[in-house]
Parts: C-alpha cells; sequence; structure tokens
C-alpha cells in the first residue's frame, strides 16, 4: 500500500500521499504520514490499529469530514480535497452513509423519522425505502419508538438502516459496535455486512476486532500514522 496509486484504474475511492498533522501545544505532531489508499466498489475494508494509530483520522479523511495537509483522496472520480464544505457536505449526502461508536440519532425523532432523515433533508422522500429498511433491521414494530425508549442495539440497528436508506456508494463506520456488549455488538456486525453485501455498497469499517479481517476483501493495518500492511 505504500506505492503510488495508479489512478487509470480509478476504484470508487483512493487516497494518495495522504498527511495530517495537528498542534499539540507548541509542538506539531504527525498523525498520518504519506498514505495510500484505493478501494473498490462494493468491497469491504478493514482499518486497523492501536489507539493514536490514527485509523479514525484516516477514515475522516477518506470521508471528506476533514482536509488533509497534503496529499488528494477521490470518490467517484470526484476530488474531495478541492471541494468546499457545502460542496463536501452535498458530496456525502449523494454517496455517502456513516456509522459511528455513538449512535447520533436525533431524540425528538422516532425510528422511522430517523431512518428517513437523509431522504428528507435531500427532499427525496420515500417511504417503501423507509418501511424496507425497518424490516430489514428489525425494527418494524419500533418504528414509532423514541431513541431513548430502544436498546443500544436497536438504536445501532436504526443507524445501520439511516446509513443506507439513500442507496449510497460507500459507508464509513468507525467502532460501530465500541457502545454494545458482545451479543448485540455481533448481531449488529452481523447486520452490517448482510445489508453491505446485499446493497453492492463499499463499506470501510475501522475496528479492534481481527475477527472481521476473516471477511474483509482488505485490510489496512495503520501504525503511529502509517499504513504496515
Amino acid at each position: 500500500m505504500s506505492k503510488n496509486i495508479d489512478t487509470d484504474i480509478k476504484p470508487l475511492l483512493y487516497a494518495s500521499n495522504l498527511s495530517k498533522s495537528v498542534l499539540i501545544g507548541d509542538t506539531k505532531t504527525d498523525i498520518i504520514k504519506h498514505v495510500d489508499v484505493a478501494i473498490g466498489a462494493g468491497e469491504f475494508a478493514v482499518i486497523m490499529g492501536k489507539s493514536g494509530s490514527g485509523k479514525s483520522t484516516l477514515l475522516g479523511l477518506l470521508a471528506g469530514l476533514d482536509y488533509p495537509d497534503s496529499g488528494e483522496v477521490w470518490l467517484d472520480g470526484q476530488n474531495l480535497t478541492n471541494l468546499s464544505e457545502d460542496e463536501l457536505a452535498q458530496k456525502r449526502q449523494q454517496a455517502m452513509g456513516f456509522v459511528f461508536q455513538s449512535f447520533h440519532l436525533l431524540p425528538t425523532l422516532t425510528v422511522a423519522e430517523n431512518i428517513a432523515f437523509p431522504l428528507d433533508i435531500a427532499r427525496q422522500p420515500d417511504a417503501n425505502r423507509v418501511e424496507e429498511l425497518l424490516a430489514a433491521v428489525g425494527l418494524t414494530h419500533r418504528r414509532n419508538s423514541l431513541p431513548h425508549q430502544l436498546s443500544g442495539g436497536e438504536q445501532q440497528r436504526t443507524a445501520l438502516a439511516r446509513a443506507l436508506v439513500a442507496r449510497p456508494k460507500i459507508i464509513f463506520a468507525d467502532e460501530p459496535t465500541g457502545n454494545l456488549d458482545e451479543h448485540n455488538a455481533q448481531q449488529v456486525m452481523n447486520l452490517l455486512l448482510e445489508l453491505q453485501q446485499q446493497s453492492g455498497t463499499a463499506l470501510v469499517v475501522v475496528t479492534h476486532d481481527p475477527a472481521l479481517t476473516e471477511y474483509a476483501n482488505q485490510v489496512i493495518t495503520i501504525h503511529d500514522g502509517q499504513i504496515t500492511r
């Protein structure tokens, strides 16, 4: 992964020579150092590394949630590093889904309304799509419940459905089972992989769980801001 990406191949997502640093006090600390990544359409990629290795920072750069100090990120033929904040927000709305460790559900919206939220923002309501995903994640009976009435596993399953509702080309998941017990974590991860395979959406997951590498098309191991495998 350390060699330059051949842009003629045109994977769905690729990053070339990414670097990112932050100021800690008066000291500049390199978090990501000259990283190259390529992920094809429909692929499942796992980003692994110890705490502080830079894996969540890398995910944020790949998803356009942060700008690199140098290098480029291309998604579906568009250079994310050249886009404004408003343009990035539109690109995320059109092509990306997100699942985080904290569920980030809107507390005053029901399960169905939380799932529908990305479609409502895009002014493209699709009640059938919402019902389809409610059934897929096993929450039809919870469609009118508020987030505080749900278990942790149910909240994360709602977040999975929300991430998929707009049929994104790629989903970014940062420790999506980190707040769940072992049983719920296994259920949620199995469901995410099943839905990803059914939809053909690319999936990038930051995780500490080595068991996920068995299912991945690509394992990106990061240490001290650099890809080691």
